[in-house]
């Protein structure tokens, strides 16, 4: 049995030599079978006998009905493991791998003939920006892509989650980098931008309408069950988990960013395969068409209203923030959002603290909030009596005395005292009576009849000084000699 194509060599074979058994010569075969393909060739049956050819019986054919009705009732979701049983049941005798054959070939009749039927989309410039999320496995890093749709700009940056302050922080960044707003921004149905779904149209959030309303746009959300509907960005996802060197795992997240915009750099500088077109060529005629950036920027994390208090602070999870002292009694809002909290005026909305969030239980206070500077705590000795107050009048050293006296547990040191100032400062004056104090607290001396005895020795106590350096002092070094030297001797 001659090939279509085989049959039309053979004709032209004929048609160069003019003989049957020439152009047999020539294809390999039989000077009859040429004859008979030249003769149907030339009354135009070629075609006819093909189709009139007896259909070769095989031994799946036993079977063809069940499996259809079974695919079509399925859908074509049974396999074909299952259908062989039945197919046993109704006189299959074949292999399981020739029954595959036959149920992936009812498969595919099936898919194309009730195959979902979509056209491609065709992008307006200026009108959407798609975006997405998608996971790096075993790493914990989520990845956020978009793609402005007729310019086809990539964006992609990484985070440790996919909250919804997140996104709204990494689309904002996205819209500062395109340096403008599309018309609609249509987002995976995604739960951190979904509160609810009614007859299959999706709710979003209300910080979600915040936002859009903010930037001006349209929030959209793909149909359930229908990727192709953002199968530009989910493209995207892929295509970075697979191209953008990535870090090590225990780099810092902004290391991980930076290697995600030198990426983005590349691709949006170089012909995109579907367009035929440079991305960044395209965005400079695009930028024209995009709505104009607010002027003020979102407060993007959870906002908590507080009240500043005498102390000037606010307290945010149980931890006490301090704000410009000049706002005490008045209402300010704090935005948690990435492990910093920010603190706006109400009124202003001008931003007038900002701290790293802490744990529960902590503080995070900053000297510039308050006209004077940090004093340390001060518990020091305070006179109540005249005798007291001659006593500190002496400076330091009589301050040390009363503390170290009263750590050492000196319960008669109030009496001392009185004794130091009643006799011992008339008779040797403030400046011996002072040098004494230093002496005493030195030696942990704290009675009266100590300083005494320190002021009797005077100029002849011995004051002890700080180690100085190290004296190296080099040693004279001694002849060695051996056992040898003493065999004369003996």
């Amino acid at each position: 049995m001659l090939t279509a194509r085989k049959t039309m060599d053979v004709v032209a074979a004929f048609r160069d030599v003019g003989t049957y058994r020439g152009a047999a010569a020539i294809c390999g075969v039989d000077p009859k079978t040429v004859k008979r393909k030249v003769q149907a060739h030339e009354a135009g049956q070629l075609d006819e006998e093909r189709v009139a050819r007896a259909r070769v019986p095989k031994n799946t054919d036993v079977a063809r009905d069940l499996v259809a009705q079974r695919v079509e009732k399925t859908k074509a979701k049974i396999p074909a493991k299952r259908l062989l049983l039945e197919a046993r049941a109704v006189g299959y005798v074949g292999s399981p791998r020739n029954f595959r054959r036959l149920v992936a070939a009812e498969k595919r009749k099936w898919r194309a003939k009730h195959a979902r039927q979509r056209r491609p989309a065709v992008w307006t410039p200026g009108d959407t920006l798609v975006i997405d999320w998608g996971t790096l496995s075993g790493t914990g890093i989520h990845v956020f892509c978009a793609v402005l749709a007729w310019s086809r700009i990539r964006f992609v940056r990484y985070a440790r989650d996919e909250t919804a302050a997140t996104t709204f922080s990494l689309l904002a960044e996205c819209l500062e980098t395109l340096g403008g707003v599309p018309a609609k921004v249509l987002a995976d149905r995604m739960g951190c931008l979904k509160a609810g779904t009614v007859a299959g149209v999706v709710i979003p959030t209300p910080d979600y309408v915040r936002f859009a309303t903010h930037y001006g746009f349209s929030p959209d959300f793909c149909a359930a069950g229908d990727p192709e509907s953002k199968g530009i960005v989910e493209h995207l996802v892929g295509y970075a988990k697979r191209d953008i060197p990535t870090p090590d795992t225990d780099a810092d997240l902004a290391a991980w960013n930076r290697a995600a915009a030198d990426w983005c750099a590349e691709r949006n500088s170089v012909e995109h395969s579907e367009t035929c077109a440079v991305p960044d060529d395209r965005l400079a005629v695009e930028v024209g068409l995009l709505r104009p950036l607010p002027v003020l920027r979102p407060r993007i994390g959870r906002a908590e209203i507080r009240k500043v208090d005498k102390l000037a602070t606010i307290r945010v999870a149980s931890v006490r923030y301090s704000v410009p002292s000049t706002l005490v009694g008045t209402r300010v809002e704090a935005v948690t959002y990435d492990r910093v909290v920010r603190i706006y005026r109400i009124d202003t909305a001008k931003l007038v603290a900002v701290h790293d969030q802490l744990a529960p239980g902590e503080s995070s206070i900053l000297d510039e909030h308050y006209p004077t500077p940090r004093k340390p705590p001060s518990r020091g000795p305070r006179a109540r009596t005249e005798t007291e107050r001659a006593f500190l009048a002496l400076g330091d050293p009589a301050d040390a005395f009363i503390r170290a006296g009263a750590a050492a547990g000196m319960t008669m040191l109030p009496k001392e005292i009185e004794i130091i100032v009643a006799e011992l400062l008339p008779a040797h004056g403030d400046q011996a009576v002072t040098r004494a104090l230093e002496r005493a607290v030195r030696f942990s001396r704290f009675r009266a009849d100590d300083v005494r005895s320190i002021l009797a020795i005077g100029p002849a106590a011995p004051e002890p000084a700080a180690p100085g350096e190290r004296v190296v002092v080099d040693l004279p070094v001694a002849e060695q000699r051996g056992l040898d030297a003493f065999k004369d001797l003996a």
